[in-house]
């Protein structure tokens, strides 16, 4: 077993991973059928929302999908390339930019303009603050039956899915632009020098009994890699506060850009 740790190196991709992380919540927890589970996958809208509407995430993908588009439709004439692959990957861009220039608005506009679910998120915000004392109405469509609330919730989500669906696409291109390479941090600390070259992803792959935990830093000339130990939190394992490893960590090193 092992675990892959994902560093962005640029903002744009910052944003793209939260956005998935939360996608991905949202529809884990929507499946299932709890009251708890569906205030969670509720909470996990709200912060689609959020995200998505800082940026204007909307015209970077579709940027994005069309330099995609442009780059991938060129190895058409060459013989070495498997051409279904190419084919329904062109496909896929051209759906997903399809898909998200039929959203009109600002993402999540339709949250926003709902009183009921503005209520609901504001009240979110305040440790405890969603309780049924202070959100009835709420915690009476908690009570409702599973379809309903899951019908309910795939209605909300449904209108910001071209730009989970995007996104998809351009993190999977950007993960499959890297090429892998063996590293070790001496004593918990590796720098790997990066020649001027932009990168806009690092992927580190440690074996999952590994204590360190990488800590990265990036620019245009280097990149960083510090790994910490952490003691277990609170009782007599310590004051819960990480160090740096002191022994050799080997991992795998990935370096993506699109």
């Amino acid at each position: 077993m092992s675990i892959i740790y994902e560093y962005p190196i640029i903002e744009r991709i910052r944003t793209l991973l939260r956005l998935e992380d939360l996608f991905d919540k949202a529809h884990y927890f929507l499946q299932r059928s709890h009251p708890r589970d569906h205030h969670a996958a509720l909470l996990a809208i709200f912060e689609i929302v959020e995200v998505a509407g800082r940026a204007d995430v909307k015209s970077d993908l579709l940027q994005e999908l069309e330099r995609q588009r442009q780059g991938l439709s060129s190895f058409r004439t060459n013989p070495d390339i498997a051409h279904d692959v190419l084919e329904t990957v062109l496909a896929e861009i051209a759906l997903a930019s399809v898909n998200l220039n039929r959203l009109t608005g600002k993402a999540g506009q339709h949250v926003r303009e709902n009183e009921w679910l503005s209520g609901i998120k504001n009240r979110s915000a305040i440790p405890g603050g969603t309780c049924e004392f202070d959100l009835p109405a709420y915690h009476h469509w908690l009570s409702r039956s599973v379809d309903t609330r899951t019908k309910d919730l795939t209605d909300w989500i449904a209108p910001m899915l071209p730009i989970r669906d995007a996104l998809a696409i351009v993190l999977k291109l950007l993960r499959g632009s890297g090429r892998t390479q063996p590293a070790v941090a001496q004593n918990g600390q590796f720098q790997q020098m990066l020649a001027g070259k932009t990168y806009h992803l690092a992927r580190l792959k440690l074996a999952g009994d590994e204590p360190g935990v990488p800590e990265l830093s990036a620019n245009r000339y280097a990149l960083m890699a510090r790994f910490m130990v952490s003691p277990i939190a609170g009782g007599s394992e310590g004051d819960g506060k990480s160090r740096q490893a002191l022994h050799d960590v080997a991992f795998e090193l990935t370096l993506c850009n699109l």
